[in-house]
């Protein structure tokens, strides 16, 4: 690792109380004395203290600060590093940083604070990963996943597993090295045994991943159904104010309009799309085709009904479209004198669904509202929050994969186990056990950081913001 001192701002670039630069390397305390100026030189003062003074480029004072002092190897990176406490606004915070620069010191690039940081050994991959989540949080459940993961939840549960593997692995190798004192006979039954429960570990680890990009990433949720249904009425109760346009005309909405609200801690990224009918007019047709497109690819489908109208075929047709997603049916303008209640929905599921043996209808929410009056919304957040993520969520003994690239790893070293599995069943020489044994070892490895590549290294840092 390149051991030049680095420096970046390590605050938002928008005008704030304080703002902060960051200095971190061999030559961070040298650069400091050359530009502060307080009762004591930076070099000479205790580790962790933080101390006042002014900030001078040559003979010109730039601003008065609070300069914090901490020496390696205690500290984020492991290196010596200053952090300038300066005033916040960004004109002051960049000067700052220039002065830095002009004495020996270079801009860090993006999240070499934290690559740093883990090639130091102050964190493994996932750590450091799970740095960037919590930055980039948008949500109770995401923050509280990424805090987890910096505790270490994800590094020793793989470090558990990775512990399991190698002891196994060195036991084989070591009888093979060894016949005479060290005997194979019977042990394929004891490897199994212990491969089938790390297969079983990470198949757990592997299902996670489901509920931790929806933690991550947020609920991709489009609002479905016929023109005029109320679709764009409920955006607008849920965002809490007028976002989209509503009319008593029939397709209004041309065009998807896309949102984001947060419920019960998950972020919900929501689109409100054209209704959905026959129609010859070919934007009203381009924005239907979207709002099918958005259909499917959709983690939640919410499903508008006009109650005060009877059903037709263009609900069925919608109907057929989200048999295989998840789906909340909303009977809109229960204000109103309706004529499909939920009995009546459920039955129109049925004769529309009725080649689909696997359904089961009794799962579908089908909610009565009224986005008018604003009535059976708290009904409907409390059935999203069930949908998913079941409810209730514990970052005590749960691990949550957030990351599509350990989701890789892990499901890379579960084929592996299954091979050790595999040849121990087909009575396979006791080699192609720790060959398997030692590529699933590596798939995890890449999770903690133990088994990558310079080039991988670089990407995943190069994704942090600057100065972290």
């Amino acid at each position: 690792m390149e051991r030049e001192t680095i420096a970046a701002i390590s605050t938002g670039m928008t005008n704030s109380g304080i703002g902060i630069v960051r200095i971190s390397g061999e030559e961070a305390f040298p650069a400091a004395d050359r530009i502060f100026r307080g009762r004591e030189k930076v070099s000479d003062v205790k580790s962790h203290t933080i101390h006042y003074g002014h900030i001078y480029d040559g003979e010109e004072e730039i601003d008065q600060v609070l300069v914090m002092a901490m020496r390696a190897p205690h500290t984020y990176t492991g290196e010596d590093t200053i952090e300038i406490n300066c005033h916040g606004g960004t004109f002051v915070v960049r000067r700052v940083l220039e002065t830095v620069l002009k004495n020996g010191v270079r801009p860090a690039e993006p999240g070499e604070f934290t690559k740093r940081a883990f090639l130091n050994g102050k964190m493994d991959l996932s750590q450091a990963e799970a740095v960037s989540d919590l930055i980039t949080s948008r949500n109770e459940y995401a923050r509280k996943s990424s805090i987890s993961q910096l505790k270490g939840s994800v590094k020793n549960r793989i470090n558990d597993i990775r512990n399991e593997i190698i002891y196994h692995t060195a036991f084989i190798e070591s009888a093979l090295d060894d016949p005479e004192h060290i005997s194979v006979d019977g042990y394929g039954d004891t490897l199994k045994t212990a491969a089938e429960k790390i297969v079983s570990e990470l198949d757990r680890l592997i299902l996670s991943s489901d509920d931790g990009r929806i933690m991550r990433e947020g609920i991709q949720t489009v609002i479905l159904g016929k023109p005029n249904a109320g679709k764009s009425s409920l955006l607008n109760v849920l965002m809490g104010y007028d976002r989209a346009i509503v009319t008593e005309i029939a397709g209004t909405t041309r065009d998807a309009l896309e949102e984001q609200i947060h419920l019960k801690g998950l972020s919900l990224n929501i689109i409100d799309t054209a209704g959905i009918r026959q129609t010859e007019d070919i934007v009203e047709k381009m924005g239907v085709d979207k709002a099918k497109d958005y259909a499917r690819n959709a983690d939640l489908v919410i499903y508008v009904v006009d109650a005060s109208e009877e059903l037709d075929e263009d609900d069925d047709k919608i109907l057929d479209l989200i048999r295989d997603k998840k789906v909340i049916i909303l009977l809109n303008k229960s204000d109103l004198k309706t004529v499909v209640d939920v009995d009546k929905m459920r039955e129109r599921i049925r004769t529309v669904w009725i080649n689909d043996k696997n359904a089961d209808l009794s799962e579908i929410p089908v909610i009565e509202i009224s986005a008018k009056e604003e009535q059976g919304i708290s009904e409907l957040e409390k059935t999203v929050e069930k949908m998913f993520l079941k409810g209730s969520i514990s970052f005590n003994d749960e691990v949550y994969i957030t990351n599509a690239r350990q989701k890789s790893a892990l499901t890379d070293a579960r084929e592996s186990m299954k091979k050790v599995i595999g040849s121990i069943e087909n009575g396979m020489p006791e080699d192609f056990y720790s060959i398997d044994l030692m590529d699933a070892y590596e798939a995890l490895g890449r999770i903690t950081g133990d088994s990558v590549g310079e080039d991988l290294i670089n990407e995943i840092f190069s994704k942090f913001c600057m100065g972290k």
